[in-house]
């Protein structure tokens, strides 16, 4: 049986101090993928170009403590294993870290996962293809799903999604900008 694919939980985004820590991108509204002792993987494709995994030492939500309950979305403070000062932290910017489904599962069954969107048709309600799915964009009001022609869909307008298929309900217009 093969092992269940690994979930994108955040992003590297830069150096934090001279002391090897980083800041992390959230993607996953589970604190627990940042505790101490947790391990994350390197998306393929990395900086390094080779597979990495990641122990984490410590970490706590970046921007002190009224953030602490902003956990989707938010930004952490990480030390990683073995990542001792500013210039090896530096070296980890735009790595894509993923980690193995949680016990229990890792979400309930009205979230979307980005995985399960990229690559999918997009369909109208009436069963008319608009496009596919190229990426998920974050974005404060809204996430967007970025479609390969271009277009932006906020997420706001999904109405429906199965293996492969995503509808949307966009207003009149919004596709044609």
């Amino acid at each position: 049986m093969a092992d269940p694919p690994l979930l994108e939980v955040g992003r590297i985004v830069r150096a934090h101090g001279i002391r090897g820590e980083v800041v992390v991108e959230a993607v996953t509204n589970r604190p627990e993928r940042f505790a101490a002792g947790s391990e994350l993987t390197a998306a393929p494709g990395n900086p390094q170009g080779r597979p990495h995994r990641f122990v984490i030492l410590r970490s706590g939500p970046h921007g002190g403590p009224e953030r602490a309950g902003r956990v989707s979305r938010s930004r952490w403070i990480v030390a990683f294993e073995g990542v001792l000062d500013r210039t090896q932290a530096e070296s980890l910017r735009g790595v894509v870290l993923l980690g193995e489904p949680l016990p229990g599962g890792d979400s309930d069954p009205d979230e979307l996962w980005v995985h399960e969107l990229v690559g999918a048709e997009v369909f109208d309600p009436s069963g008319a293809v608009l496009g596919r799915v190229a990426a998920v964009e974050a974005n404060p009001a809204s996430d967007l799903l970025v479609l390969e022609e271009g277009a932006l869909v906020p997420m706001v307008f999904v109405v429906g999604v199965a293996p492969g298929r995503v509808v949307i309900d966009p207003p009149a217009g919004l596709l044609d900008l």
